[in-house]
């Protein structure tokens, strides 16, 4: 195919955004007729609704019974600083950061908490950091899928069960998608809009029985703003994890959330959710496989991700110019896809390396991905003809 002519298929739903993420299929606003907006979520059909949302959480997921779930303002941001400001500082701190969001969790213990006994375990983006350096006497704070590098964690086999410390762990682009290994997690947060495609600012928050315990046995030094609390006179406000939350949700993105739990448990549940992830993320790495000019920012195929699929670019044509040059091409080009109605919103993240980051979660259909990859040759064709004729 001439690079020059565009491919005759275009994806059926052009959004490949990593957060917030496409909408399942099939889904249309008209699916949430049900909804209780006007009504107070503190109603009878409110706490119903709420409390469900956590039942069906705990079925899908595979959360163990002696696990707290709760609905927490905020988004998975959110989640994570409640945990962060209630449980740390009875311990040393090892935070893992080897790309955006772990690095500013990082960032919130040393600077923000200002917690002394604090190791940063580090790595450049596309690599995780070497997981046997974990001092698991002290509270471990990491993501588990980094939604700005593409690397995820393989697996929980590096976490013991005898650790001294909390496991407080960021999986908001991972729940749903990669199996999560509760016995080796302690705190765990994820938001609606990543891998079901909810909508935003509502957080999950799950906490296991040593968690729990941590909070009814130690109050942190720092005063903790009303959003944050999670005990009262020492004990776990059991409210939050039966539906009554912290602050006022919104009904109409509860029964979003219901609507695409529901979509799943029709599709075959947690299995059906991992095989869409895998399957539609192998349709990317098999082409990436086969071309000559980009590359997977994840160095080891183990750690790669299946939600966040993050490339760069590799052809010498493009290697050869400066860091400034490179981001002008790799946006131009993610611009130009835009442009033509075929991915939207594929763009690096700003702080990783240049290159262009495609959500492959559940909710997309691989169908797209599959319609997808000509318009990636023919858009790096277009630019680079481009670049040379300057």
């Amino acid at each position: 195919m001439n690079e020059r002519t565009k491919p005759a298929l275009r994806p059926s739903n052009p959004q490949f955004s990593s957060g917030p993420c496409t909408k399942r299929p099939d889904w249309s606003a008209g699916n949430l007729e049900s909804a209780l907006v006007g009504r107070s979520h503190r109603s009878g059909p409110g706490k119903i609704r709420l409390k469900t949302a956590i039942e069906k959480t705990r079925e899908l997921l595979e959360v163990p019974e002696s696990y707290r779930i709760g609905i927490v303002p905020a988004s998975d941001t959110g989640a994570m600083e409640m945990a962060l400001w209630s449980l740390l500082g009875a311990r040393g701190v090892d935070v893992l950061a080897w790309e955006s969001f772990g690095k500013g969790w990082l960032t919130d213990v040393q600077n923000q908490l200002r917690l002394e006994n604090v190791r940063a375990i580090s790595a450049d983006y596309g690599e995780l950091p070497d997981l046997s350096t974990i001092d698991f006497s002290n509270d471990v704070v990491f993501t588990w899928n980094g939604t700005t590098s593409g690397v995820r964690v393989p697996d929980g086999n590096w976490i013991p069960n005898d650790r001294q410390g909390l496991t407080i762990c960021d999986a908001t682009s991972a729940a749903f998608a990669q199996p999560l290994d509760w016995e080796k997690l302690d705190v765990v947060t994820y938001s609606w809009q990543k891998v079901l495609g909810g909508e935003a600012q509502h957080g999950m928050l799950i906490l296991s029985p040593r968690a729990v315990e941590r909070l009814e046995s130690y109050s942190p030094p720092w005063p903790l703003p009303k959003i944050f609390r999670l005990t009262k006179s020492g004990k776990l406000i059991e409210g939050i994890f039966e539906g009554l939350t912290i602050n006022t949700p919104s009904m109409l993105c509860v029964e979003d959330y219901l609507d695409t739990l529901n979509w799943a448990e029709k599709i075959g549940g947690l299995r059906a959710l991992h095989n869409r992830a895998n399957q539609n993320a192998d349709v990317i790495y098999d082409w990436v496989a086969q071309s000559p000019w980009i590359d997977c920012l994840a160095k080891q195929p183990v750690t790669r991700s299946n939600t966040s699929v993050c490339l760069v670019l590799s052809a010498p044509e493009v290697r050869g110019l400066s860091p400034e040059k490179q981001s002008v091409f790799a946006k131009g080009l993610a611009s130009l896809l835009d442009g033509e109605n075929v991915a939207r919103d594929i763009g690096a993240y700003r702080d990783a390396p240049p290159g262009l980051r495609i959500w492959t979660g559940a909710t997309v259909e691989k169908s797209d991905l599959e319609a997808l990859l000509p318009w990636l040759d023919w858009a790096y064709g277009t630019s680079l003809e481009a670049l040379t004729a300057r």
